[in-house]
C-alpha cells in the first residue's frame, strides 16, 4: 500500500489525530505543575547518589530550569492539540520525549520506561506521518500528499482547544489533581468530536 493509500484510510487518519491530542494532552497536563513552580512528583531517595529522587529534586532545585522545561513541554502539547500546527508540535515534542525516555531507562522506574516508550514511538509516528513535508531536511523535495475532506475539518481544531482550555485550566487552578477525573473529562471532549465528526461525514456522504 501506498503511502498516499495510507493517508485516505480512516482509520489512520484518526488514529493520527487522537495520537497528537493524547501525547499533546499528556505534556500540556505535566508541564503547568513545573510552570508553577512545584514538584513534579513525589520519589523516595532525595540524598546524593544513583536514584530517580535525587535526580528530580535536583532539576526541581534549579528553579529557572525546570520552569523551563514545563514551558517547553507546554509549547509542544499546545502545538499538537492545534492540529494545525502539529508537525512544528511533533519535531518539538520528539527531542523531549527522547530526553525523558533516556532518563527513565537510566535510573530504576520500574515500568515507566514502557509509558515513555510508547509515546517516543508515538511522536515518531507522527513524524512519520508528515515525513512528505520532512524530506527537505536531507535534501529532498517535499512530496505532496492529500488527505480526506474529515481530517482536514476545523472541528479537530476546536476539539484541541477545548482539551487545552479544559487542562490547563484544570491544572493551574488545583495542584491536588485527580488524575482519572481528568483523563475522564478528556475522553469525554474527544468522545463527543469524535460524534460530532461522524455526524458531518455521514451528512456530506448523503
Amino acid at each position: 500500500m501506498t503511502r498516499q493509500a495510507l493517508k485516505h484510510a480512516l482509520s489512520l487518519q484518526l488514529a493520527i489525530i487522537y495520537t497528537r491530542y493524547l501525547v499533546g494532552g499528556a505534556f500540556v497536563f505535566a508541564s503547568l505543575i513545573k510552570i508553577k513552580g512545584h514538584r513534579f512528583t513525589q520519589m523516595d531517595g532525595t540524598v546524593a547518589g544513583h536514584n530517580p529522587g535525587y535526580f528530580f529534586e535536583m532539576m526541581y532545585q534549579s528553579g529557572l530550569y525546570w520552569q523551563f522545561l514545563g514551558w517547553a513541554q507546554l509549547t509542544a502539547g499546545l502545538l499538537l492539540l492545534t492540529q494545525r500546527y502539529a508537525l512544528l508540535g511533533a519535531l518539538v515534542y520528539v527531542p523531549i520525549i527522547a530526553n525523558i525516555f533516556v532518563i527513565t531507562i537510566s535510573y530504576d522506574f520500574a515500568g515507566t520506561p514502557v509509558i515513555t516508550g510508547l509515546m517516543l514511538l508515538a511522536g515518531l509516528l507522527l513524524l512519520a506521518w508528515d515525513w512528505n513535508r520532512l524530506r527537505v531536511v536531507l535534501n529532498q523535495p517535499a512530496v505532496p500528499e492529500t488527505t480526506s475532506p474529515l481530517f482536514e475539518r476545523r472541528l479537530w481544531e476546536v476539539v484541541g482547544a477545548a482539551l487545552f482550555v479544559f487542562t490547563a485550566g484544570y491544572r493551574t487552578l488545583t495542584d491536588a489533581y485527580n488524575m482519572l477525573l481528568w483523563f475522564a473529562v478528556c475522553v469525554l471532549i474527544g468522545a463527543a468530536g469524535l460524534l460530532l465528526a461522524w455526524r458531518q461525514h455521514r451528512a456530506g456522504a448523503q
